[in-house]
């Protein structure tokens, strides 16, 4: 998520929501509107703008925009709005006393504003703790709640033994965040028993959290065969299976539909697709070892020098080079068969010498060859792995106006043939200089897919980082003595609560470590790490060993730099991404 920056002046109401009044219950729909940048949330997930101390207290700031709420409100109200639901993801944070404070007084404040509707409260994404948990069931002036039951199963818990009377329970039992089709039975038995807690009138089947993170609908899903499309429940479906679950509540259990959800798990469940025991039995021999290179760091650095003999201080770019229309039609009519292979290589061969020959004028010590022949850094390698699929149209955003297209993991990770390594090797064929392989790491393949849920996380990406290390290994024998593997998802997949954070980070870290254990001393391990603030987790990224990292400081006000000379001790190289 991106964070806003305040300024701390003049802060007040743009623009009106609503310019006109609309009625909504025409058609006996009742409209809940969803506050998208909400109040406490707003703020605990803002900064100070640059200028403004480290130490600036946003919370200060409540009393400024409560009063914009107000006006908010006042306009929904009169456009007839019945409902609104405040989002309050923060709340599955580790908060602070004060911090919790902050909400009961927000809400109360917003009290007599909200007299006359209907007002939600949502958490999502992960557990609401004990302590926020007695804060939230107790904001004033709040009709109902919703709980993600999917990332936050131990919410159930609380729920089940303290749940305020006379409120609506919004319960998140269909997944949000990923597309694999809801078991149905095991959701309705999850729902029934929540029936005691809130009451038949007050149960609401809900999805985790918003649709915006999934596909839209399976009927696009033209490249997938119809045992994957199967298991899988894009956004449309995903309101059928909440519609589903309510009627079956309500004692109209469509129970053709419920008995081919179940022959679907049963059929993800038993299919061969979906287990390699040659890749389990691989991953399972991880275990006991932590994947350390034998030789500390300095002396690698040593013999990577007396073997590449770099100046002192040695360039090279992240990867990837613009991408032109003619290129990307080159790829597209090879994909759709409307050009010959010869004629593909020929292309992409002739656009990798134009990159060659550019690093070279300009003098570039370690070069890359551009990668033209790529589409998306996670998907190009997700085409080439078995046990991953993939739509035709399956696009989601990814931050502002940038859409990517998920892999989905369905099955047992490996890698059938190498995948750089005929790129790689006809770039390095063109120069006497280093040419870096340049490969995705696992993590940031396992972040930025559709994650298979029937094992740990951990485990997929293992398996993953055991198809990478395949990689690196046949790169190091075609000759290619620097590689690359980017994990600019690293810190993207930490945990929001604190005491989760060591678990992952060790099996991250763990992970990456397993893609270059087998390379020797003087072939050169890079990795790049982008879109992220990891001050708070630099002793795990020195922990992943590797012999440079590049960042992206240029974009960070120096800030980035800084944390590997304040209180640490780094000894590889470093790229600082001017």
């Amino acid at each position: 998520m991106l964070v806003k920056g305040w300024v701390l002046d003049h802060i007040k109401y743009a623009s009106k929501v609503y310019p006109k009044k609309k009625k909504y219950a025409s058609k006996g729909v009742e409209k809940t509107f969803d506050l998208l940048s909400v109040q406490l949330k707003y703020l605990l997930l803002s900064k100070p703008a640059k200028g403004v101390e480290k130490t600036f207290d946003l919370l200060s700031l409540l009393d400024k925009i409560l009063p914009i709420y107000k006006e908010v409100i006042a306009e929904l109200k009169e456009a007839g709005a019945t409902w609104i639901q405040f989002d309050e993801a923060t709340l599955v944070k580790d908060l602070e006393a004060y911090q919790l404070e902050a909400f009961t007084k927000a809400y109360a404040e917003l009290e007599s504003a909200c007299s006359g509707l209907n007002v939600l409260v949502a958490t999502y994404f992960a557990d609401v703790p004990a302590e926020a948990y007695k804060t939230l069931t107790s904001l004033p002036g709040v009709t109902g709640y919703t709980f993600d039951l999917i990332r936050g199963e131990k919410s159930l818990g609380l729920i089940k033994s303290s749940f305020p009377s006379g409120k609506y329970l919004f319960a998140g039992i269909v997944d949000g965040r990923n597309i694999w089709a809801n078991d149905l039975a095991g959701s309705l038995a999850v729902l029934e028993s929540l029936e005691a807690v809130a009451g038949k009138d007050k149960l609401v089947v809900s999805t985790s959290c918003s649709l915006l993170h999934t596909v839209v609908d399976l009927v696009n899903g033209t490249k997938l065969d119809d045992e994957i499309k199967s298991w899988l429940a894009f956004a449309a479906q995903k309101v059928v299976e909440v519609n589903a679950l309510a009627k079956a509540l309500a004692g109209q259990k469509d129970e053709a539909y419920f008995a081919a959800n179940a022959a679907a798990q049963d059929s993800r469940k038993s299919s061969p697709r979906v287990t390699n025991e040659a890749v389990q039995k691989a991953a399972a021999a991880l275990r006991g070892s932590d994947h350390r290179p034998a030789t500390n760091v300095s002396a690698r650095l040593d013999a990577q020098q007396k073997k590449l003999n770099l100046p002192i201080l040695p360039t090279t770019t992240i990867g990837s080079f613009p991408q032109t229309i003619e290129l990307r039609r080159v790829r597209r009519e090879y994909k759709a068969k409307k050009i010959s292979e010869e004629e593909y290589v020929k292309a992409i061969k002739e656009e990798i010498f134009k990159v060659v020959q550019l690093q070279e004028e300009l003098d570039i010590d370690v070069l890359v060859h551009g990668e033209p022949e790529r589409n998306d850094m996670v998907e190009y390698f997700g085409e080439q792995l078995s046990g991953f699929a993939f739509t035709a149209n399956g696009w989601v955003q990814s931050y502002g106006s940038r859409c990517v297209k998920p892999p989905i993991i369905y099955g047992d990770v490996s890698r059938p043939k190498a995948m750089t390594v005929f790129w790689s090797s006809m770039a390095q064929e063109m120069t006497k200089r280093p040419m870096k392989g340049m490969l995705t790491g696992p993590v940031t393949i396992l972040n930025w897919s559709f994650v298979r849920n029937d094992q740990p996380r951990f485990e997929t990406c293992y398996q993953i980082a055991l198809a990478i290390k395949d990689e690196v290994e046949d790169l190091e024998k075609a000759g290619i003595t620097v590689i690359q593997i980017d994990e600019a998802a690293l810190r993207e997949g930490l945990p929001l609560r604190k005491a989760e954070h060591a678990f992952y980070l060790d099996w991250a870290v763990h992970s990456f470590r397993i893609t270059n254990v087998g390379v020797a001393d003087t072939t050169q391990i890079h990795t790049h790490m982008c879109y992220s603030n990891f001050n708070d987790i630099i002793h795990s990224i020195i922990n992943m060993d590797a012999d440079v990292i590049t960042i992206e400081n240029s974009r960070s006000d120096e800030k980035l730099l800084s944390v590997f000379r304040e209180g640490v001790k780094y000894g590889a190289g470093i790229g600082p991404g001017v």
